[in-house]
């Protein structure tokens, strides 16, 4: 019996996966025969040579600086419409209030950025506006449940201590609250900058711009030599970002 026990789980495992390939009917035959091997080699060997000519590397310029502006614009809207809606949802202005707040920031993150990009290219049409936007709802979500914890967590005698003397709400959140509670809200949106860079990169395939429309139109067009640069370009621009973010929060919130 204890080893029909153990045997469960990987024969119950097996039987999904068999069920699976037998659900969707995957031609394993063709897929992995010769010809079929031969083809995606010839497709992966078009990304080892990439396109460098200038007028393809001054196109990703501006693909990358567009990207950069959409993920650093929405970071900071997102930020602030965070930072509005934690004040309610850290119990701020009354239940009510809390309740509402957090149900908003509820939905803002539960819908993803893809479908956020897809909504806003119907409403702000295609390109790098469209993906700011979306970037900024769903971010907004996030950092603005992240904000209302770190206030919930935050110690309210120095903002008691003003308010006793005479400060009002907005001199004790200024003087009170915000200077132990800046560290945390640095540090959590460099941290969503970090994110939003590579889905700054991912919201074009939606006609949202930035470099994600550009290898979404050379993959479209089976265009390897110019994807591999659009795709070498996004990883340098990603490692760049975490390592000015990490110095970032090593210089503004460590120290």
């Amino acid at each position: 019996m204890k080893l029909l026990a153990r045997l469960l789980i990987p024969l119950a495992l097996l039987a999904t996966v068999v069920a699976a390939f037998a659900y969707l009917q995957l031609d394993t035959a063709t897929l992995f025969g010769r010809e079929g091997l031969g083809q995606m080699a010839a497709y992966a060997a078009g990304f080892l040579d990439p396109d460098l000519s200038p007028a393809h590397l001054r196109a990703i310029g501006r693909g990358a600086l567009e990207t950069l502006a959409m993920s650093a614009i929405g970071t900071l809207l997102a930020a602030l419409l965070g930072l509005l809606l934690a004040l309610p949802a850290a119990g701020r202005f009354g239940r009510a209030a809390q309740a509402a707040a957090r149900l908003l920031l509820n939905a803002l993150r539960a819908i993803p950025e893809l479908v956020w990009a897809a909504l806003m290219v119907l409403a702000a049409g295609l390109g790098p506006n469209a993906g700011t936007l979306a970037l900024a709802l769903h971010t907004a979500g996030v950092l603005g449940r992240l904000f209302a914890e770190a206030l919930e967590n935050t110690p309210p005698a120095p903002a008691d201590a003003l308010r006793l003397n005479g400060g009002g709400r907005v001199v004790a959140f200024c003087y009170g609250t915000l200077p132990s509670l800046w560290p945390q809200l640095v540090a959590y949106t460099l941290y969503r900058w970090e994110n939003n860079i590579r889905m700054a990169s991912v919201l074009g395939f939606v006609g949202a711009g930035g470099l994600g429309q550009m290898l979404h139109m050379s993959l479209s067009l089976f265009q390897e030599a110019q994807a591999s640069t659009v795709i070498i370009a996004m990883l340098l621009m990603v490692l760049a970002v975490d390592a000015l973010s990490g110095w970032a929060r090593q210089r503004w919130v460590r120290g």
